[in-house]
């Protein structure tokens, strides 16, 4: 396979990177949630919606908030661990990332009126939470020896610099390769494949990568509802959403059999790549919902929310270490090793993610406990990006976000998220159980990427006190391409397997 080693180590710096504007991947990760809330919902494997008097309707119902009787505070702090089992090259890693956090904290202000008062309206709430609606803690690593594939890509090296990539259409990842002496430029000013570099390797690299990913998105929300009649509850909430995204991505390939560069022609030995990635930003979105009490046991209830205008600031860096068996001569300079690295860039946007439409219904067994059930339609299809107009970072670095609206719309679609739960009371103890099931936003794949939650929890309830513990563990598969090969058919795919188990306490007074 002529040029693999030299195609391989370029390829680690192809148009899979962020830098080649994937805005799209962020548009899916920004719009997607998880369940949240109390542990008391978390148990219950956030199925909320019909259920009521509890600080998680903030996110799920607002109307929830109508049921309250008595005031009360809460604070639930949580723990995260997290596994991940990545497939690729016929060999299996394992990794994993921990965590620490704050999942629920708010406070209900209850205003009921007494048995006495013969107005229709009941009562009110006003609640102020502060709820964790997504968690982008995760590491994965994968290692193994890569030959490019049974269609040679090797073969295609020349093909891919025949495109015309000139040094003033370059990006980032050919001048890197270019300042650590992988490339030269030739008479037309296109980036080549470096002389010291050689033509003639055949064979594999080792390589190995560690993507790690940090943050959150939480939600502030002040919400308010109302009862009417203790039959009809309706209430509203806004919500402002801060997100914090980081991802760093480490990557080496070796040549696993160096020998005198005079025989094999190249002085290659390794090379580092890194990547670093920062989002921050904040979105606000609205709510609104209805429960009904069909009579003292059956309640449905629905809510509505708006889509999240965000905005987005992120900062992207990446560098470069490439080192020689051999010293190689540039320029009449003789080198060891070449080093290369981007100033970090700034870029602001905006990312409009869909509204999500909910539906429930819940069963009351008289003092017994409640079974729970949830349906919520989001179509990741419709979200949208666009420049920040409002920044100051000029006309020439005004993004056309036209072909990644384009790739949301033909990559996504419309998904159905299902959770189910329960809760039994026997005297002041609870017990919960629940099941959530996040539909696969992908469209025509033949691949399942829906995320599965088993919940479970216990409870105990005193008059001005309470404390409740859930266990949330949630499984999805993610399919991760470290680069693109010219053969799209020769470019490895990561199979990641994680799975993450996160424990809450809530404690809560009642005053």
């Amino acid at each position: 396979m002529k040029n693999l080693k030299y195609w391989l180590a370029v390829a680690l710096l192809s148009p899979a990177s962020h830098s080649f504007a994937q805005y799209a991947t962020d548009a899916l990760r920004f719009s997607q949630t998880q369940p949240s809330g109390t542990a008391r919902s978390l148990g219950v494997g956030g199925a909320n919606v019909a259920v009521g008097s509890d600080l998680g309707n903030l996110v799920t119902n607002p109307a929830g908030l109508g049921l309250f009787q008595r005031s009360e505070v809460s604070f639930t702090p949580g723990v995260g661990i997290g596994n991940a089992n990545s497939q690729v090259f016929g060999t299996t890693t394992s990794d994993g990332r921990n965590s620490v956090h704050v999942a629920n904290f708010g406070v209900a202000f209850a205003n009921r009126r007494p048995d006495s008062d013969s107005n229709p309206w009941r009562g009110g709430t006003l609640a102020l939470g502060l709820n964790r609606i997504n968690d982008f803690n995760q590491s994965f690593r994968y290692r193994g020896s890569f030959a490019g594939g049974p269609s040679g890509a090797g073969s295609n090296i020349l093909n891919y610099y025949d495109r015309g990539i000139t040094a003033g259409q370059s990006t980032d990842f050919d001048d890197l390769a270019y300042e650590a002496f992988l490339t030269d430029e030739d008479q037309e000013g296109r980036y080549v494949p470096g002389t010291d570099f050689g033509r003639s390797l055949d064979g594999a690299l080792n390589q190995e990568e560690t993507v790690l990913t940090t943050g959150s998105q939480t939600q502030f929300d002040i919400g308010y509802g109302a009862s009417y009649r203790d039959r009809l509850y309706i209430g509203g909430a806004i919500g402002v959403v801060s997100t914090r995204f980081n991802s760093t991505s480490t990557l080496t390939a070796t040549d696993p059999s160096p020998v005198d560069a005079s025989v094999r022609g190249s002085s290659f030995g390794s090379l580092t790549y890194r990547e670093a990635l920062e989002t921050r930003g904040s979105g606000i979105n609205a709510r609104i919902g209805a429960i009904y009490r069909v009579n003292d046991a059956v309640r449905v209830g629905a809510s509505v929310q708006t889509p999240t205008l965000h905005s987005l600031s992120e900062t992207y860096s990446s560098s470069l270490n490439v080192v020689y068996d051999t010293p190689i001569t540039v320029e009449g300079k003789t080198y060891s090793s070449g080093n290369a690295a981007t100033d970090p860039g700034a870029f602001d946007y905006r990312l409009t993610s869909p509204f999500r439409a909910s539906g429930g219904a819940a069963v009351v067994i008289g003092k017994h406990g409640f079974l729970s059930g949830d349906v919520e339609y989001v179509n990741y299809s419709q979200a949208r990006l666009n420049n920040d107009n409002t920044s100051d970072q000029g006309a020439n670095n005004v993004y056309d976000f036209s072909s990644d609206n384009d790739d949301v719309r033909d990559l996504y679609q419309s998904a159905v998220n299902l959770r189910v739960g329960g809760e039994l009371r026997y005297d002041i103890f609870r017990f919960r159980a629940g099941f959530a099931r996040y539909g696969d936003p992908y469209k025509a794949s033949t691949r399942d990427r829906s995320q599965n939650y088993y919940t479970g929890g216990v409870g105990l309830r005193q008059k001005n006190f309470f404390l409740d513990l859930a266990g949330v563990y949630n499984t999805t598969k993610r399919y991760y391409n470290p680069y693109v090969m010219p053969n799209l058919a020769d470019t490895p795919e990561v199979v990641v397997d994680a799975n993450r188990f996160t424990t809450t306490i809530t404690a809560g007074f009642l005053f």
